[in-house]
């Protein structure tokens, strides 16, 4: 099966934002564009209102894609664009329909949550469940720089957990920056030990010793993407302090935004864990979630 970009769209701002910058990640990758409209029917005393029947509001919601991909086709010759329209529940029509993909976009209203058709918590669902990486992109991050800079060359920020750094994550954002033709920003954390919680001053030595040992070990992780991305620029910028909100301070200045979700297939429910959420809510730019065991 040829691999896809998909992209969810309901008409919102968020949505077209999503779906344009899915179509330059498809342009950049080589690949299909996927437009994915759900539909929902309206509840049957509304779907019976004047001027909103069942027929009416179909009709309108095919529209939406339709015109959508037509506007794509032309800002993005290069890029085989098709629309799918499915009907059900927003979350597991999306997962369904990116289940053979390679990357799903989604829009997302920033501080109000994930949103687009996502509304709340369906949306942080789709990011949860789905094993393929999954971007959020906000309404206004097309636009460019005041002096005229295209978004798409400032860095890729990737931020990690630098006691187990995943494979899956390291590689995304290599490869986002390569084909970006951009450098890479590594924001990691570290914790003070124990006792400076209670007020113990830190000693600048000492401090810069914790540093170098974290950057050392996370140096030798990063050695073999490196060596594979060798025209790849790569800064390290350890972090005291809390990894949300580094990486939203981060975001201001970036393309993207890379960050891991580890996949739990116990009973214990979707998760996406407290940085993860937190870079959703208030990152500035476009932000990919990628799954690893």
């Amino acid at each position: 099966m040829v691999r896809s970009v998909v992209a969810g769209l309901d008409g919102s701002p968020e949505s077209r934002a999503a779906a344009e910058w899915a179509a330059g990640e498809a342009e950049l990758r080589g690949l299909p564009l996927k437009i994915v409209h759900v539909w929902v029917p309206a509840p049957d005393p509304l779907a019976q209102a004047p001027f909103i029947g069942a027929e009416t509001q179909q009709q309108w919601s095919e529209r939406i894609p339709r015109e959508a991909g037509e506007g794509l086709r032309r800002r993005h010759p290069g890029v085989d664009v098709t629309v799918e329209q499915v009907s059900g529940t927003p979350s597991d029509a999306l997962v369904g329909a990116a289940k053979d993909a390679e990357l799903l976009v989604l829009g997302s209203r920033g501080l109000s949550g994930v949103g687009g058709f996502l509304v709340g918590s369906v949306g942080l669902s789709v990011v949860a469940r789905a094993e393929l990486p999954v971007v959020l992109v906000r309404a206004d991050e097309q636009a460019a720089d005041e002096d005229g800079t295209n978004p798409e060359n400032r860095p890729v920020v990737l931020g990690l957990d630098a006691e187990g750094p995943a494979d899956a994550v390291i590689e995304f954002a290599f490869a986002e920056a390569a084909r970006r033709g951009t450098s890479l920003r590594v924001v990691y954390g570290w914790s003070l030990p124990p006792y400076y919680a209670y007020g113990f001053a830190l000693d600048a030595g000492l401090h810069d010793e914790l540093s170098q040992e974290e950057t050392g070990s996370l140096t030798e992780a990063l050695r073999p993407w490196r060596q594979k991305h060798p025209d790849t620029e790569v800064f390290l910028e350890p972090r005291v302090g809390s990894a949300a909100d580094h990486l939203v301070d981060a975001s201001r200045e970036a393309s993207l935004v890379v960050i891991g979700r580890r996949i739990r297939r116990g009973g214990s429910g979707a998760h996406i864990g407290p940085v993860a959420h937190g870079v959703l809510h208030h990152s500035t730019a476009p932000v990919a979630v990628v799954a690893h065991d």
